[in-house]
């Protein structure tokens, strides 16, 4: 029904990892672009017992039958050993990989080949507005989140517990990535309160029940399962103090929503301005590594409070997420500080609520988000 962003028919000649959280759409979209391939599913508890005990079935596999080309394996974390067998693959024969998966935790963790370089590192995100196109709802969006199930779901509170319980058993449990589940769970709707903001881990320790050092460790596991990710601050060029610590951010709004047991989410209201902005950094995120621009995306800070989003670059553009269908003023603090810091800013943008795009006197440009979306994916900001 979308189409995605994520062109997977450039890379139709190389071997690539496809990382990305549950139900992202990875395993649909290598079908769309795969038919007919060698497909191993981990997910099968056959497949799975098969190739855990005897890897090497892999290798005997493809070496018998020369038709084969492309190689999809589905949940690769599941069995690391796996990717042994892969690295003697691609050095030896022409057969290309795609290897899918939504944590690359037990890889990395448990010191398992990661080809080398050999392999390209892709990773799908929830929908973007560019994706949904059309069907494009900002408030059912900021609402239900950025899943493709949930988003077009009639029943998005039923889903997002099913998924979070899903999370919790397959990725977490099932893996052996914690001991303390409880703990855990109760960390996850902590965690959720600081979407969009510098993290205080002796709060959340304290309000779990675990220690700080344990804390710092369950926010790793988010990011290694991809469920999150941290925004550094911007640290070059400082002329007043400036915040250095990294604000956290989760990938997905529903989850957030639904940890925090929000409501609907009103536009005006202060939780709307804050799925607002955690939906900027979601697009930019996407952009970013769908058109492979390789930027730097950060945010500013000043010590006094004063703060500018997102910066893309060494100020290329600076951008500010308001959801206001009025700027005023005191909206454009944060950029109007970030101008007497960095004259060399190319760029100032609010994304907003407004319905026709406007410039300051000060040169920073009001956008209305469905502009900015426009603008992002047809490459005109970076």
């Amino acid at each position: 029904m979308f189409k995605r962003k994520l062109n997977l028919e450039a890379f139709k000649d190389e071997n690539f990892f496809l990382w990305g959280p549950r139900q992202t759409g990875k395993t649909t979209l290598l079908k769309h672009y795969y038919k007919g391939t060698f497909w191993l599913d981990l997910l099968k508890s056959d497949q799975y017992r098969k190739y855990l005990q005897s890897p090497q079935v892999l290798r005997e596999a493809v070496l018998a039958d020369p038709s084969i080309q492309r190689v999809v394996v589905d949940e690769i974390q599941k069995v690391p050993q796996l990717l042994d067998e892969i690295h003697w693959i691609i050095e030896n024969t022409h057969i290309k990989f795609a290897l899918c998966g939504s944590s690359a935790r037990k890889v990395k963790r448990g010191h398992a080949n990661l080809l080398g370089g050999r392999a390209a590192r892709l990773e799908l995100f929830g929908l973007s507005a560019s994706e949904i196109e059309d069907e494009f709802d900002l408030t059912q969006l900021l609402n239900q989140g950025y899943l493709p199930r949930h988003y077009l779901g009639k029943n998005p509170k039923r889903m997002l517990n099913g998924y979070i319980s899903d999370y919790l058993k397959q990725e977490i449990a099932a893996e052996g990535l914690i001991r303390n589940l409880p703990a855990f769970a109760d960390f996850l709707s902590a965690a959720a309160l600081s979407d969009g903001e510098i993290v205080n881990y002796s709060t959340i320790a304290r309000d779990c029940g675990v220690s700080s050092n344990t804390v710092q460790s369950y926010f790793e596991i988010l990011e290694d399962t991809l469920m999150a990710s941290f925004l550094p601050s911007y640290r070059k060029r400082i002329k007043r103090r400036t915040i250095r610590a990294s604000k956290f951010y989760f990938s997905d709004i529903g989850v957030v929503n639904f940890l925090c047991k929000r409501g609907f989410i009103e536009p005006g209201s202060e939780l709307f301005g804050k799925a607002f902005e955690n939906w900027i950094y979601h697009e930019l995120r996407a952009y970013n590594s769908y058109k492979e621009s390789f930027a730097d995306i950060s945010y500013w800070r000043l010590a006094s409070g004063l703060e500018v989003d997102f910066v893309i670059n060494d100020f290329e553009l600076a951008i500010e997420a308001k959801s206001s269908a009025k700027i005023k003023p005191t909206h454009l603090k944060g950029l109007k500080a970030l101008s007497d810091e960095i004259s060399t800013c190319r760029q100032k943008i609010v994304v907003c609520l407004e319905q026709i795009p406007r410039k300051t006197v000060d040169n920073i440009l009001i956008l209305p988000y469905q502009e900015f979306v426009n603008q992002l994916w047809i490459g005109e900001l970076f």
